[in-house]
């Protein structure tokens, strides 16, 4: 029987809890980005799609280390955060899901994106004409129709969320019980002699919840694809 231990639970807890922050703590700002470069054109747009998507080719390292020197304890915004609100980032558990968001938040509004274009703006049009407002039509019309791209976005960015290894361990280090999530328990056991077991399994364990959750993602889309045509 495969017993997880306690080092596997308490790193498969830490990953998901930051996972699941991150997703949903990036989810609003994703729609709201997916919408602008789906929907607007001014000037400026293409240098905005290249911010959003530019953690995506920037080494994750890099992406920690402008993590840390931004929010760390004496970075510019750190040190307000830290003045104001006695609110600490780098070095904890809420610094991996900020890594974490902005390594994964490309996926989730590239999904997202796209399934907006793909919507029939006549729909739209004709729930205006009815007397619906912007606000009203989103929510009410646009947002359902996407809903098969916001599941995926959301489980894209959740499972690279999981994987995340470089920009965590720059921006909030190794630390057990904090910042020790699945990738950094796995890189530590490979370090030390004799770990190469407990590493196997931390990989089979990182494997299988990945695969979850793209399994996941598949029969979600698939049954909410359904129900609408339905």
């Amino acid at each position: 029987m495969f017993t997880l231990t306690p080092l596997e639970i308490e790193a498969l807890h830490l990953s998901l809890l930051v996972s699941g922050w991150a997703v949903a703590a990036s989810l609003p700002l994703g729609i709201l980005c997916a919408w602008v470069l789906a929907r607007l054109t001014f000037p400026g747009k293409t240098l905005l799609d290249g911010i959003i998507h530019l953690p995506l080719v920037l080494p994750p390292v890099v992406v920690g280390y402008i993590l840390l020197v931004m929010l760390g304890r004496r970075g510019p915004v750190g040190s307000l955060l830290f003045d104001w609100f006695g609110v600490t980032l780098a070095f904890t558990w809420k610094g991996a899901a900020i890594a974490s968001a902005v390594i994964s938040f490309p996926l989730m509004v590239r999904a997202i994106r796209l399934s907006l274009e793909g919507v029939d703006r006549g729909l739209e049009q004709a729930a205006r004409t009815l007397g619906c407002g912007p606000v009203r039509t989103f929510f009410t019309v646009t947002l359902p129709l996407v809903t098969p791209g916001l599941l995926t976005g959301l489980i894209l960015g959740f499972a690279r969320s999981l994987s995340e290894f470089g920009a965590t361990i720059t921006f909030v280090s190794n630390i057990p019980g904090e910042t020790r999530t699945l990738p950094i328990a796995l890189y530590a056991l490979t370090q030390v002699p004799g770990g190469d077991e407990a590493a196997i399994r931390l990989c089979v364990i990182s494997v299988m919840v990945a695969f979850a959750a793209l399994l996941a993602s598949e029969i979600l889309a698939r049954r909410v694809q359904a129900r609408m045509k339905g």
